[in-house]
């Protein structure tokens, strides 16, 4: 797969489409769905949430430092 370097806003919005594949397994998850996976998929769900606002930071403060 060829690799293609994204600009600022297609990162953004790749951020939010996982943060919405994220909500749909939380919702799921609360549901009660996949209960013998529950504590599984719920570990994921965590650390998916702590990169995607990893990633949203240092989007930002990338854009910050090219606006300077």
């Amino acid at each position: 797969m060829p690799s293609k370097d994204l600009q600022p806003d297609e990162l953004s919005e790749l951020i939010a489409q996982i943060d919405a594949d994220r909500a749909w397994l939380l919702l799921q998850i609360d549901q009660g769905r996949w209960p013998e996976l529950r504590l599984d998929l719920a570990a994921l769900e965590r650390e998916l949430g702590q990169l995607l606002i990893r990633a949203a930071e240092d989007l930002e403060e990338g854009n910050n430092e090219s606006n300077k």
